[in-house]
Protein backbone atom coordinates (compact mmCIF):
# COMPACT_ATOMS: atom_id res chain seq x y z
CA UNK A 1 0.00 0.00 0.00
CA UNK A 2 2.71 2.40 0.83
CA UNK A 3 4.51 1.72 -2.77
CA UNK A 4 1.02 2.63 -4.05
CA UNK A 5 0.68 5.90 -2.45
CA UNK A 6 4.70 6.63 -3.11
CA UNK A 7 3.54 6.00 -7.24
CA UNK A 8 0.20 8.07 -6.79
CA UNK A 9 2.35 11.26 -5.67
CA UNK A 10 5.35 10.51 -8.23
CA UNK A 11 2.42 10.33 -11.15
CA UNK A 12 1.20 13.88 -9.84
CA UNK A 13 4.38 15.79 -9.75
CA UNK A 14 5.91 13.69 -12.77
CA UNK A 15 7.78 15.76 -15.48
CA UNK A 16 5.95 17.43 -18.86
CA UNK A 17 7.77 15.30 -21.74
CA UNK A 18 8.10 17.36 -25.25
CA UNK A 19 5.92 16.10 -27.80
CA UNK A 20 6.74 12.49 -29.67
CA UNK A 21 7.82 12.65 -33.05
CA UNK A 22 5.18 11.42 -35.63
CA UNK A 23 3.65 8.11 -35.78
CA UNK A 24 6.18 5.66 -38.19
CA UNK A 25 3.18 3.54 -40.04
CA UNK A 26 5.86 1.40 -41.50
CA UNK A 27 4.87 -2.96 -40.87
CA UNK A 28 6.23 -4.96 -39.09
CA UNK A 29 7.89 -6.77 -41.79
CA UNK A 30 9.42 -3.65 -43.34
CA UNK A 31 11.82 -3.73 -40.38
CA UNK A 32 11.82 -6.68 -38.37
CA UNK A 33 12.16 -10.52 -38.79
CA UNK A 34 10.72 -12.87 -36.12
CA UNK A 35 13.76 -15.00 -34.15
CA UNK A 36 11.26 -17.74 -33.02
CA UNK A 37 7.82 -19.03 -32.09
CA UNK A 38 6.00 -17.48 -34.78
CA UNK A 39 2.35 -18.85 -34.16
CA UNK A 40 3.30 -16.54 -30.39
CA UNK A 41 3.22 -13.49 -32.33
CA UNK A 42 0.21 -11.80 -34.24
CA UNK A 43 -0.50 -8.21 -35.64
CA UNK A 44 -3.25 -5.92 -35.96
CA UNK A 45 -5.14 -5.82 -39.32
CA UNK A 46 -3.42 -3.05 -40.73
CA UNK A 47 0.23 -4.79 -39.68
CA UNK A 48 1.13 -1.41 -37.30
CA UNK A 49 0.10 -3.30 -34.19
CA UNK A 50 2.31 -6.13 -32.78
CA UNK A 51 1.30 -8.54 -30.44
CA UNK A 52 3.78 -10.99 -28.89
CA UNK A 53 2.43 -13.96 -26.38
CA UNK A 54 4.16 -16.10 -23.51
CA UNK A 55 2.63 -19.26 -22.67
CA UNK A 56 4.02 -22.41 -20.45
CA UNK A 57 5.64 -23.55 -23.35
CA UNK A 58 7.73 -20.61 -24.89
CA UNK A 59 7.58 -16.85 -25.42
CA UNK A 60 8.45 -15.03 -28.63
CA UNK A 61 10.67 -12.44 -30.00
CA UNK A 62 12.27 -10.23 -32.80
CA UNK A 63 14.59 -8.42 -34.19
CA UNK A 64 15.62 -5.96 -36.91
CA UNK A 65 16.43 -7.02 -40.27
CA UNK A 66 19.44 -4.16 -40.55
CA UNK A 67 22.48 -3.05 -37.86
CA UNK A 68 22.93 0.40 -36.80
CA UNK A 69 25.53 2.42 -34.99
CA UNK A 70 24.53 5.53 -33.96
CA UNK A 71 21.11 6.84 -33.30
CA UNK A 72 17.51 7.44 -32.14
CA UNK A 73 15.83 4.37 -31.34
CA UNK A 74 12.33 4.36 -30.08
CA UNK A 75 9.74 2.36 -30.04
CA UNK A 76 6.23 2.25 -27.93
CA UNK A 77 5.15 -0.59 -25.70
CA UNK A 78 2.15 -1.89 -23.48
CA UNK A 79 3.52 -4.46 -21.14
CA UNK A 80 1.52 -7.34 -19.65
CA UNK A 81 -1.56 -6.19 -17.35
CA UNK A 82 -2.43 -8.43 -14.33
CA UNK A 83 -0.46 -10.82 -12.31
CA UNK A 84 2.66 -10.26 -14.49
CA UNK A 85 4.90 -11.92 -12.00
CA UNK A 86 8.27 -13.88 -13.62
CA UNK A 87 7.56 -12.16 -16.74
CA UNK A 88 10.28 -10.09 -18.24
CA UNK A 89 9.46 -8.01 -21.23
CA UNK A 90 13.15 -7.37 -23.37
CA UNK A 91 13.85 -4.31 -25.66
CA UNK A 92 17.02 -4.33 -26.36
CA UNK A 93 19.99 -3.42 -28.88
CA UNK A 94 22.61 -6.40 -29.40
CA UNK A 95 25.77 -6.46 -32.08
CA UNK A 96 24.79 -10.60 -32.21
CA UNK A 97 22.03 -12.68 -32.54
CA UNK A 98 22.21 -14.73 -29.62
CA UNK A 99 23.75 -13.52 -26.13
CA UNK A 100 27.21 -14.35 -27.36
CA UNK A 101 30.64 -13.89 -25.40
CA UNK A 102 31.65 -11.09 -27.39
CA UNK A 103 28.52 -9.41 -27.76
CA UNK A 104 27.70 -5.01 -27.06
CA UNK A 105 24.53 -4.76 -25.59
CA UNK A 106 21.97 -1.88 -24.33
CA UNK A 107 18.83 -3.20 -22.12
CA UNK A 108 15.31 -2.09 -21.30
CA UNK A 109 14.00 -4.96 -19.61
CA UNK A 110 10.54 -4.71 -17.68
CA UNK A 111 9.79 -6.62 -14.73
CA UNK A 112 6.70 -7.96 -14.26
CA UNK A 113 4.88 -7.87 -10.68
CA UNK A 114 1.95 -9.25 -8.79
CA UNK A 115 -0.89 -7.69 -8.96
CA UNK A 116 -1.08 -3.98 -7.71
CA UNK A 117 2.34 -3.87 -7.75
CA UNK A 118 4.07 -1.42 -10.05
CA UNK A 119 6.32 -2.47 -12.67
CA UNK A 120 10.31 -2.18 -12.64
CA UNK A 121 12.39 -1.22 -15.36
CA UNK A 122 15.85 -2.48 -15.60
CA UNK A 123 18.70 -1.11 -17.62
CA UNK A 124 22.00 -2.46 -18.61
CA UNK A 125 24.99 -1.95 -20.37
CA UNK A 126 27.18 -4.43 -22.53
CA UNK A 127 30.27 -4.53 -23.70
CA UNK A 128 32.73 -7.33 -25.37
CA UNK A 129 30.07 -9.86 -23.24
CA UNK A 130 30.97 -7.88 -19.97
CA UNK A 131 27.37 -6.48 -18.50
CA UNK A 132 26.82 -5.50 -14.40
CA UNK A 133 26.12 -2.41 -14.91
CA UNK A 134 22.28 -2.24 -13.91
CA UNK A 135 19.80 0.23 -12.79
CA UNK A 136 16.48 -0.26 -12.00
CA UNK A 137 13.60 2.50 -11.73
CA UNK A 138 9.84 2.92 -10.97
CA UNK A 139 7.81 4.33 -13.43
CA UNK A 140 5.30 7.41 -12.75
CA UNK A 141 2.76 5.63 -14.50
CA UNK A 142 0.86 2.17 -15.46
CA UNK A 143 2.54 1.19 -18.17
CA UNK A 144 -0.31 -1.59 -18.50
CA UNK A 145 -2.58 0.86 -19.60
CA UNK A 146 -1.91 2.52 -22.63
CA UNK A 147 1.24 2.63 -24.97
CA UNK A 148 4.58 4.69 -23.91
CA UNK A 149 7.40 5.45 -25.69
CA UNK A 150 11.09 4.18 -24.56
CA UNK A 151 13.80 4.83 -26.76
CA UNK A 152 18.13 4.89 -26.81
CA UNK A 153 19.66 8.07 -28.14
CA UNK A 154 23.75 6.54 -28.87
CA UNK A 155 26.35 7.96 -30.21
CA UNK A 156 30.15 8.40 -28.98
CA UNK A 157 30.15 10.61 -26.25
CA UNK A 158 26.42 9.05 -24.58
CA UNK A 159 24.01 6.55 -24.12
CA UNK A 160 20.53 7.92 -23.35
CA UNK A 161 17.42 5.84 -22.23
CA UNK A 162 14.45 7.76 -22.64
CA UNK A 163 10.73 7.04 -21.06
CA UNK A 164 8.53 9.46 -23.13
CA UNK A 165 11.53 11.67 -24.20
CA UNK A 166 12.41 11.86 -20.14
CA UNK A 167 15.82 10.69 -19.54
CA UNK A 168 15.92 8.28 -16.94
CA UNK A 169 20.12 6.53 -17.11
CA UNK A 170 22.70 8.42 -18.89
CA UNK A 171 26.02 6.83 -19.83
CA UNK A 172 28.87 8.37 -20.48
CA UNK A 173 32.29 8.89 -22.50
CA UNK A 174 33.33 12.22 -22.12
CA UNK A 175 36.25 13.85 -20.31
CA UNK A 176 40.06 13.16 -20.14
CA UNK A 177 39.38 9.43 -19.78
CA UNK A 178 37.16 8.04 -21.95
CA UNK A 179 34.99 5.09 -21.11
CA UNK A 180 36.52 2.03 -21.84
CA UNK A 181 33.46 0.27 -21.31
CA UNK A 182 31.87 2.30 -23.39
CA UNK A 183 30.22 0.14 -26.81
CA UNK A 184 30.94 2.42 -29.67
CA UNK A 185 32.65 0.11 -32.31
CA UNK A 186 30.19 -2.67 -33.07
CA UNK A 187 26.75 -1.97 -35.15
CA UNK A 188 23.68 -3.56 -33.03
CA UNK A 189 20.13 -5.00 -34.08
CA UNK A 190 17.49 -3.89 -31.88
CA UNK A 191 15.11 -6.67 -30.47
CA UNK A 192 12.30 -7.09 -28.44
CA UNK A 193 11.08 -10.49 -26.67
CA UNK A 194 9.11 -11.82 -23.81
CA UNK A 195 9.83 -14.74 -21.79
CA UNK A 196 9.66 -16.35 -18.05
CA UNK A 197 12.63 -15.76 -15.69
CA UNK A 198 10.58 -16.28 -12.46
CA UNK A 199 14.22 -17.60 -11.12
CA UNK A 200 15.30 -13.71 -10.68
CA UNK A 201 12.83 -11.51 -12.05
CA UNK A 202 10.63 -11.23 -9.25
CA UNK A 203 11.77 -10.02 -5.39
CA UNK A 204 14.83 -12.11 -7.12
CA UNK A 205 12.58 -15.47 -8.21
CA UNK A 206 10.97 -16.04 -4.92
CA UNK A 207 7.16 -14.81 -6.75
CA UNK A 208 7.09 -17.71 -9.42
CA UNK A 209 5.11 -17.30 -12.90
CA UNK A 210 0.92 -18.07 -12.26
CA UNK A 211 0.81 -20.53 -16.01
CA UNK A 212 -3.23 -20.02 -15.07
CA UNK A 213 -2.96 -16.26 -15.84
CA UNK A 214 -1.23 -17.25 -19.45
CA UNK A 215 -1.24 -16.45 -22.19
CA UNK A 216 1.16 -13.34 -21.10
CA UNK A 217 1.01 -10.53 -24.05
CA UNK A 218 2.71 -7.40 -24.58
CA UNK A 219 2.07 -4.93 -27.40
CA UNK A 220 4.04 -2.64 -29.65
CA UNK A 221 3.75 -0.04 -32.32
CA UNK A 222 5.14 3.26 -33.92
CA UNK A 223 8.73 1.62 -33.98
CA UNK A 224 10.88 4.90 -35.58
CA UNK A 225 14.64 4.69 -36.04
CA UNK A 226 16.80 7.80 -37.06
CA UNK A 227 20.36 6.51 -37.20
CA UNK A 228 23.55 5.08 -39.04
CA UNK A 229 22.63 1.92 -40.86
CA UNK A 230 25.46 -0.23 -40.92
CA UNK A 231 27.09 -0.92 -44.30
CA UNK A 232 30.40 -3.15 -44.72
CA UNK A 233 33.25 -2.54 -44.32
CA UNK A 234 32.55 0.97 -42.69
CA UNK A 235 29.47 3.36 -43.32
CA UNK A 236 30.27 7.22 -44.29
CA UNK A 237 27.34 8.31 -41.80
CA UNK A 238 29.36 7.23 -38.80
CA UNK A 239 32.37 9.62 -39.34
CA UNK A 240 33.07 12.05 -37.23
CA UNK A 241 31.56 14.89 -40.16
CA UNK A 242 28.68 15.17 -37.53
CA UNK A 243 26.08 15.75 -40.56
CA UNK A 244 23.47 13.70 -38.01
CA UNK A 245 21.33 15.45 -35.61
CA UNK A 246 22.35 12.25 -33.24
CA UNK A 247 26.30 12.99 -33.49
CA UNK A 248 26.02 17.13 -33.57
CA UNK A 249 26.98 18.87 -29.73
CA UNK A 250 23.87 19.45 -28.58
CA UNK A 251 23.21 15.28 -28.55
CA UNK A 252 26.43 14.95 -26.67
CA UNK A 253 24.57 16.48 -23.60
CA UNK A 254 21.19 16.26 -21.99
CA UNK A 255 19.76 20.32 -22.44
CA UNK A 256 18.63 22.27 -19.95
CA UNK A 257 15.00 20.78 -19.64
CA UNK A 258 16.22 17.20 -19.61
CA UNK A 259 18.36 17.97 -16.80
CA UNK A 260 15.44 19.33 -14.87
CA UNK A 261 13.46 15.30 -16.00
CA UNK A 262 16.52 13.61 -15.35
CA UNK A 263 16.80 15.24 -12.01
CA UNK A 264 13.26 14.70 -11.06
CA UNK A 265 13.94 10.81 -12.03
CA UNK A 266 16.92 10.59 -9.91
CA UNK A 267 15.62 12.07 -6.52
CA UNK A 268 12.09 10.26 -6.96
CA UNK A 269 12.50 6.80 -9.14
CA UNK A 270 15.83 5.27 -8.53
CA UNK A 271 15.46 2.07 -7.08
CA UNK A 272 19.14 0.55 -7.55
CA UNK A 273 22.56 2.26 -9.38
CA UNK A 274 25.55 -0.15 -9.62
CA UNK A 275 27.45 3.31 -9.10
CA UNK A 276 26.46 3.53 -5.56
CA UNK A 277 26.82 -0.19 -4.55
CA UNK A 278 29.44 -0.11 -2.67
CA UNK A 279 29.20 -3.96 -1.39
CA UNK A 280 29.08 -5.39 -4.83
CA UNK A 281 31.85 -3.13 -5.80
CA UNK A 282 34.43 -2.09 -3.01
CA UNK A 283 36.19 -0.01 -5.80
CA UNK A 284 33.59 1.32 -8.52
CA UNK A 285 34.11 0.89 -12.34
CA UNK A 286 35.63 3.72 -14.05
CA UNK A 287 32.39 5.13 -15.94
CA UNK A 288 31.00 6.37 -12.28
CA UNK A 289 33.59 8.97 -12.15
CA UNK A 290 32.04 10.33 -15.24
CA UNK A 291 29.13 13.38 -15.06
CA UNK A 292 25.60 12.55 -16.51
CA UNK A 293 25.50 16.68 -15.96
CA UNK A 294 28.38 17.42 -18.18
Amino acid sequence: MASLLFIALVILSAPHSSSEAADSQTSFQDNFSIMWSEDHFKTSEDGNTWFLSLDKETGCGFQTKQRYRFGWFSMKLKLVGGDSAGVVTAYYMCSENGAGPERDELDFEFLGNRTGQPYLIQTNVYKNGAGNREMRHMLWFDPTEDYHSYSILWNNHQIVFFVDRVPIRVFKNNGDDKNDFFPNEKPMYLFSSIWNADDWATRGGLEKTDWKKAPFVSSYKDFSVEGCQWEDPYPACVSTTTKNWWDQYEAWHLSDSQKMDYAWVQRNLVIYDYCKDYERFPKLPGECSLSPWD
